[in-house]
């Protein structure tokens, strides 16, 4: 049971230099679930494009979520609820683990620390992928993908690489999505070699003659 929390809602959607089509699309889903949505442009695609030419879709989901950042502290919010589900966690679980050799995953709750005051939240944390595009069949909506101008002409997309490695792993070990996503949750910190915290870096050495 949650006590009640007054609170007041803005609908925000980005638009980062889609197709024509693709924004009638987001526009007509908006419309048909009574959403009233802002919409603001950033020509995101086109500057990623620019500055990141192999390997854009890192430096894409950074410069978007600052520009969704800066919109909502334009409005006077003090929470931003993205769109982030189960599916989205672990693969950004396996990405840092496979391709920069670190484990880090997706909060729940973060709070911004460059827009004081801003908290951001994720309520489909849990709420696994198919789950999402179940509903979204069911209720006669046509769910958008990244429908990124600059990834689909690329073959770089570590995520999707992701997705397909997890999905095949799945065909052995029936709940290994479920394992990673856990994994997070049971860190033996008695069983880690190093870690960082708060910019600083530690090892089990720093204590490991203490005692």
């Amino acid at each position: 049971h949650h006590k009640e929390v007054n609170f007041d809602l803005e609908f925000l959607a980005m638009d980062p230099g889609y197709h024509p089509d693709i924004k009638k699309l987001m526009v007509e889903n908006c419309k048909y679930l009574d959403i009233p949505v802002t919409i603001f442009e950033s020509g995101i695609f086109k500057i990623v494009d620019n500055i990141a030419k192999d390997y854009p879709c890192f430096m894409c989901a950074k410069m978007r979520r600052g520009a969704l950042y800066n919109k909502a502290k334009e409005l006077n919010c003090t929470k931003m609820a993205l769109g982030h589900h189960f599916n989205d966690v672990i693969e950004t679980t396996m990405l840092n683990l496979l391709y920069t050799g670190n484990f880090k995953t997706m909060l729940p709750r973060l709070k911004s620390t460059n827009f004081q005051g801003l908290e951001l939240i994720r309520p489909l944390y849990n709420i696994e992928e198919s789950f999402i595009e179940q509903f979204t069949q069911e209720n006669g909506l046509w769910p958008l993908n990244c429908a990124c101008m600059v990834a689909a002409e690329k073959t770089a997309n570590k995520r999707y690489e992701i997705k397909n490695l997890i999905s095949q792993m799945k065909k052995n070990i029936k709940n290994v999505d479920k394992s990673i996503f856990t994994a997070a949750h049971n860190v033996n910190m008695n069983a880690i070699l190093g870690w960082t915290k708060d910019g600083e870096k530690y090892s089990y050495l720093d204590t490991y003659f203490d005692s």
